[in-house]
């Protein structure tokens, strides 16, 4: 059976109600926010994005203040391990493909690769430890002079 992990949830990228209680309302519409974001990905200016719109300056620059930009280096695709680990995920990804998806890709060829090995090789009959290897060596002793 192949390893397969669950994708993060639907609303796993969204704000939290609590901090949209805790931001300023916006007097636009939900459709001149996008509008006025849309312009501003483009490069226009706050103010040409006012003007445009014949909308209030403070209006526009409330809507994006709170425009989500892109991040370099996101956190939520944090692997908590070692940097030599973290490089060989990060060689490993397909593309843009999510680091959820490259981990379970890898993971899944190593329990591949683990199941075939164990087919491959014979095992002893006895599963069982031998004697031997149970028990621990005696100290030697010397006889003391009185």
């Amino acid at each position: 059976m192949p390893f397969k992990g669950k994708a993060p949830g639907s609303g796993s990228g969204e704000m939290s109600r609590r901090t949209q209680l805790l931001r300023p309302s916006i007097a636009l519409s939900a459709k001149q926010v996008s509008e006025a974001r849309r312009m501003r990905r483009a490069g226009a200016e706050p103010d040409a994005i006012a003007e445009a719109m014949a909308l209030p300056l403070d209006e526009v620059e409330k809507a994006l203040v709170q425009m989500r930009s892109a991040r370099p280096e996101t956190t939520r695709g944090t692997l908590n391990v070692t940097l030599a680990a973290h490089r060989l995920i990060m060689k490993e990804r397909i593309g843009e493909e999510p680091i959820w998806q490259t981990m379970d890709r890898v993971l899944d060829e190593l329990l591949r690769l683990r199941a075939a090995a164990a087919t491959a090789t014979p095992r002893r009959k006895s599963s069982a430890p031998r004697q031997d290897d149970l028990l621990l060596p005696l100290p030697i002793s010397t006889p003391r002079d009185t």
